[in-house]
């Protein structure tokens, strides 16, 4: 089984992807980056911490919607990768998604330093979450 999901509670895909994929009760959700879902407008836009904290809020804002549209919640994810274009803000950007996925049993994660993103944004962050029955 494979189906796509689309919410309009996260931004539109703004290339040839889904928002995310439903196949064999896995729900692999593309990268978000810091978009507002209603105007597709960036978030907080710039290069200091401050900036990337409010941009790691709307992703992962964003990655709710996707996860809720596909039948779970961030207590299902099981692995993120976090793409950031500076690592200097990997101390503002851990406590914001600590906010999300708490810290008792918070998924498998990479973190990568990338040299550019999508749009310049501060932060893209992809999952993938097993959908419960």
């Amino acid at each position: 089984m494979r189906k796509t999901i689309s919410t309009d509670a996260a931004p539109a895909a703004i290339g040839p992807y889904s928002q995310a994929v439903l196949a064999d009760g896995w729900l692999w959700c593309s990268g978000q980056i810091p978009l507002d879902p209603t105007t597709m407008q960036l978030v907080a836009q710039g290069s200091d911490e401050a900036a990337a904290r409010a941009q790691t809020r709307q992703v992962l804002d964003n990655l709710r919607g996707v996860l809720e549209a596909g039948g779970c919640g961030f207590g299902d994810v099981v692995k993120c990768t976090v793409f950031v274009a500076d690592m200097g803000h990997f101390g503002a950007i851990n406590e914001e998604y600590a906010q999300y996925f708490g810290t008792d049993a918070p998924p498998a994660r990479a973190t990568v330093e990338v040299r550019r993103l999508p749009k310049d944004v501060a932060v893209e962050i992809d999952c993938v979450a097993r959908v419960s029955a």
